[in-house]
């Protein structure tokens, strides 16, 4: 569901681009310098922001950076992070763009993990091709992760599960995690997203996968 226009997040965004980017070309093969880490998490959908400001404090010695297109929903998430108590944000930054420029902002192998949390199912035949699950987007995974670089998707939505599921076969991606009722055990490890909570509390199950690259990485590309 897409937020309302907020009158405030423009003139937020634009006084705090040290933080939230819109074109951060110039930090490309350089994230992990700027995050002072050696694992480079990115979410792509950031939403209000809970799961990259929870995970990036249970996490301080990783980076993390969050991507969302809603500049209204991006600037809620930033805020939360800089008006934090005593907010230390030397590991987490986000991008408010769209995902498909990824490639402009990020150096082929320089992304460990990249996180899909409850993407927009696009439920219509006509465009399944914008789901960040797509097999164009795993292409671009598939450059931007490096060797050992996996994808953690989690969604409420069965249709988007199934066909991200075939879709990563289909495109030579191993799972090395895959559940179909994620939160039946606890994850102190995974920090809930404020859609996770929705769910849960509706007693809707939860799928999740993690996916690495396989050996048919090289063919995705060409």
């Amino acid at each position: 569901m897409r937020m309302r226009k907020k009158k405030w997040a423009d003139p937020w965004l634009e006084a705090h681009s040290d933080y939230i980017f819109e074109d951060p070309k110039e930090y490309k093969g350089k994230w992990k310098e700027l995050l002072g880490c050696d694992i480079l998490h990115v979410e792509i959908g950031t939403g209000k922001g809970d799961y990259l400001n929870n995970m990036a404090k249970m996490y301080p010695e990783e980076g993390w950076c969050g991507i969302e297109k809603d500049r209204s929903a991006a600037a809620v998430a930033a805020r939360k992070a800089v008006e934090e108590e005593n907010a230390d944000l030397h590991n987490r930054r986000m991008i408010v763009s769209r995902a498909e420029n990824m490639s402009e902002w990020f150096e082929d192998g320089e992304i460990d993990i990249i996180h899909l949390n409850f993407s927009d199912p696009w439920p219509k035949k006509y465009t399944h091709k914008r789901r960040l699950s797509s097999e164009s987007f795993l292409a671009m995974y598939n450059r931007l992760l490096a060797e050992n670089g996996r994808i953690r998707m989690k969604t409420d939505n069965t249709g988007l599960f199934e066909d991200s599921v075939l879709t990563f076969v289909q495109n030579g991606w191993t799972f090395t995690e895959f559940s179909v009722d994620y939160r039946r055990n606890e994850h102190p490890e995974d920090a809930i997203t404020e859609y996770e909570s929705r769910f849960m509390e509706l007693g809707q199950p939860i799928y999740q996968l993690t996916a690495v690259r396989g050996t048919a990485k090289k063919d995705m590309v060409e």
